[in-house]
């Protein structure tokens, strides 16, 4: 590209190419140390993890509110990727909340047991071996509201989000509760980019690739004690800022290397941890044993995923009155292509349908068995078209869509 002054500069690549993934660049990025002047209101550094004593600060002094959210934010950003605030529901203040919470979580996965023959889905791990409560955000508020109240009412929680993703955020939640037994989860990164397929995924810009870490933040509220052997999540410091994570973490090399270099530290009930989405982690095996009388150790947790307000539209678009009103022009276009869709039907199919599935509801809309996502509008459009849909059927499936999709 020749620039006014006469000199020129190279157009860079958008994507990232398979060849630029390498393994040795990334084991130097991972063999970095946490410096504990860096984190200097953190009580101590273990395993290159900032570590923070809720008990011994106050959330609201403007101050030192201040000078934390710079920490966290550092550390989620460039540093280790991930601090645990320890005591952040301290048993001593939370005690009844986090009695009346895991009773109500119960309760809620006695009656999902009976009442559904469907195996609950794990992005990352086997199905059916643990229980799992998809929303749990809006299941425990109707469940037991008074105990949502006081749960979601924790300053802790407010400050943290907001270090990371500014004051307009919308928290979501899932609860997953591990067996003896239970198996480790495989290393990946997660939501947004490590929802997709890998070729779908590397479709995505490079700018794009970076940019997913900074809309979501991942935590976790530790409902038991966690110690080592109950398998608590697996980190791998630093990962997250290997540019090309979303492409390499499905790599065996990458997987073989988390697994002889991951680390983990042991929670007490009450404790949270907070990780940047990109960083490489895994949950843990459970390897306590089991008891036949009580069913042995459950190790439980509330999983936070804290969501940017500012992935949105500006204006609301409703897909299914647009394709009920251009059904017969698609599909006499489609066939005037030869039945297949041409460049110009699928610019339309990308212009008018929504590519992305969620937010979604994953009980009614799971993953699929080989999988990372359920169904979005505009694979459901495709299918009509190759599958000969009339327009009634396409606007019940997309109907069917939207109100599955529904909390």
């Amino acid at each position: 590209m020749a620039l006014s002054n006469g000199s020129s500069r190279a157009v860079h690549r958008r994507l990232f190419h398979p060849q630029s993934i390498q393994l040795e660049e990334f084991k130097k990025i991972c063999s970095q140390t946490t410096d504990k002047v860096t984190y200097s209101l953190a009580s101590s550094v273990e395993k290159e993890i900032p570590i923070y004593n809720a008990s011994t600060l106050d959330p609201l002094d403007p101050d030192l509110a201040d000078r934390l959210q710079d920490e966290w934010h550092h550390a989620l950003n460039s540093g280790p990727g991930v601090f645990v605030l320890k005591g952040m529901y301290h048993p001593c203040r939370y005690e009844k909340t986090l009695s009346s919470t895991n009773n109500a979580f119960q309760r809620i996965i006695e009656h999902e047991r009976q009442s559904s023959r469907v195996v609950k889905g794990d992005h990352f791990a086997t199905s059916g071996k643990n229980d799992r409560i998809w929303n749990s955000f809006s299941k425990h508020a109707k469940e037991d509201p008074s105990s949502f109240i006081d749960y979601y009412s924790n300053p802790w929680l407010r400050l943290v989000c907001e270090s990371w993703l500014g004051p307009v955020y919308r928290v979501t939640a899932q609860v997953n509760v591990v067996k003896p037994g239970g198996a480790a989860q495989e290393s990946h990164r997660d939501y947004h980019l490590g929802f997709q397929e890998v070729d779908r995924c590397a479709a995505f810009p490079r700018s794009i690739q970076l940019t997913s870490q900074y809309l979501t933040l991942q935590g976790a509220v530790a409902h038991s004690d966690m110690p080592e052997r109950s398998g608590p999540t697996r980190f791998l410091p630093f990962s997250q800022t290997y540019e090309a994570g979303y492409l390499a973490w499905r790599r065996e090399e990458f997987r073989a290397y988390f697994k002889e270099n991951y680390t983990a530290l042991p929670l007490a009930l009450g404790d949270g941890l907070f990780f940047n989405p990109a960083v490489f982690h895994a949950a843990g095996e459970n390897e306590m044993d089991a008891v036949v009388s009580d069913g042995g150790f459950h190790r439980r947790a509330n999983l936070l995923q804290i969501s940017s307000g500012l992935g949105k539209t500006m204006e609301t678009i409703d897909t299914v009155p647009i394709v009920d009103l251009c059904w017969e022009g698609m599909v006499e276009r489609y066939h005037a292509s030869g039945n297949v869709l041409d460049a110009a039907m699928e610019a339309f199919v990308l212009a008018v349908a929504d590519g992305y599935p969620f937010p979604t509801n994953l009980d009614r809309r799971p993953p699929a068995p080989s999988g990372m996502a359920p169904e979005s509008e505009q694979e459901i459009i495709r299918r009509g078209l190759k599958e000969g849909w009339g327009r009634e059927r396409v606007v019940e499936e997309l109907k069917r869509m939207k109100l599955d999709s529904c909390a």
